[in-house]
């Protein structure tokens, strides 16, 4: 029989383990560029629906008869026409990705990250399509969020599931790799946005001025949100330390190798105060502070909870070769060799973050697509490769 599917169903089936066929029929090219990525190992076959409609017999012919079907598109539609082709050969269990690849781009999961019984609760959202996190804060009925996508829907309806109002929301920098949610939020149920002037200076929307070593409350008697300056990724790329237990470390510091410094044009003036960032804030933190990163650049990060996060002493430990680079010199030529070119959509992308541009929602979900370029990493060198 042949039924639609939500990106969400598709997530807990890939957590799950579930085995079924991901049936991709998307063109080559795009297939290529972007594709469903899962925690576990996964089935996957990319036969463009072009291919369902001049040879329909061959294209058939590929896909496995013993396994359940969840056929992915662009948009729907495809996937529904080449699932009602899989029918008429006699399969039996197909499924079609309703609104097709985009709705799996937006889709969060949340997953608890302190235990319960706790003052206050904290949450990690996954974007699987961006490989992004945003995060959450619950105490006294009042959520915090830091770095929310733009899918308003999702974090709303989370408010309401856990009985809470989204109060304020905290940005570590101005995005480039995808549109922020917090003017959205903001402009929904007014709550407040906070960032740092070194990025947000002459956005066309309000928000509260952070500095270094500011305190914000989660609620009136819930912890506290002190505000760490990190400038290099950006210059106005900011940490945020709850409680002195967590840090919502933006695109600064991730669990593999740290933010890149090039995405404004600035590779070697940003990089410099990447490294000052580095040696002068990063390793000098408490070393058992638990580092809540914005990227992750494989699921392999994750824990068996498919939680983001490690100590610093961890992250320093296992990214020496990147924190053991002892002369700002050496750190930039290391920038140097293991960053690759950013898409251009994300200087457009930078424009709506900052209120300048406001395209349709059809063309922000277009701009929003894809996996993040925001590790400055031997792996993404590889990538270029």
């Amino acid at each position: 029989m042949l039924t639609p599917y939500s990106a969400n169903e598709l997530f807990n089936w890939l957590r799950q383990k579930d085995d079924f066929l991901l049936l991709d029929v998307r063109n080559e090219e795009d297939f290529g560029r972007f594709q469903v990525e899962s925690p576990h190992k996964v089935d996957m076959l990319n036969v463009p629906y072009f291919d369902f409609m001049e040879e329909e017999e061959t294209s058939v012919a590929k896909v496995p008869r013993n396994k359940k079907i969840k056929v992915v598109c662009a948009k729907e539609g495809s996937a529904q026409y080449v699932g009602e082709i899989l029918e008429s050969h006699g399969f039996e269990d197909v499924g079609y990705l309703k609104e097709g690849i985009v709705s799996w781009g937006n889709m969060l999961a949340p997953v608890r990250v302190n235990e319960e019984g706790e003052a206050f609760e904290v949450w990690q959202f996954i974007r699987p399509g961006k490989a992004s996190l945003s995060w959450g804060v619950i105490s006294e009925g009042e959520l915090s969020i830091f770095d929310p996508s733009r899918n308003l829907e999702f974090y709303t309806e989370f408010a309401a599931e856990h009985g809470c109002k989204i109060t304020q929301t905290f940005e570590t920098h101005l995005q480039a790799d995808y549109i922020s949610g917090s003017r959205f939020i903001s402009k929904a149920v007014g709550s407040k946005v906070y960032g740092h002037s070194g990025d947000f200076m002459g956005a066309s929307f309000d928000y509260t001025a952070v500095q270094n070593g500011d305190i914000f409350k989660a609620s009136p008697n819930g912890p506290d949100i002190e505000v760490v300056h990190s400038p290099g990724h950006t210059p106005g790329s900011t940490c945020y330390k709850i409680d002195d237990t967590f840090v919502v470390s933006g695109d600064t510091i991730f669990l593999v190798s740290l933010g890149r410094p090039d995405l404004g044009g600035k590779a070697v003036e940003w990089a410099g105060m990447l490294y000052e960032t580095m040696t002068q804030k990063i390793k000098t933190m408490d070393p058992t502070l638990q580092i809540l990163p914005g990227h992750y650049i494989e699921w392999a990060e994750a824990d068996e909870d498919l939680v983001f996060m490690d100590t610093l002493q961890n992250i320093l430990d296992s990214n020496a070769a990147i924190y053991g680079i002892s002369t700002e010199a050496d750190f930039v030529e290391f920038i140097k060799q293991n960053i690759r070119k950013q898409p251009d959509v994300y200087a457009e992308i930078r424009k709506v973050n900052a209120g300048w541009l406001d395209p349709e929602d059809d063309e922000q979900s277009s701009m929003d697509l894809g996996k993040n370029e925001c590790a400055a990493s031997a792996y993404a060198a590889q990538q270029s490769a």
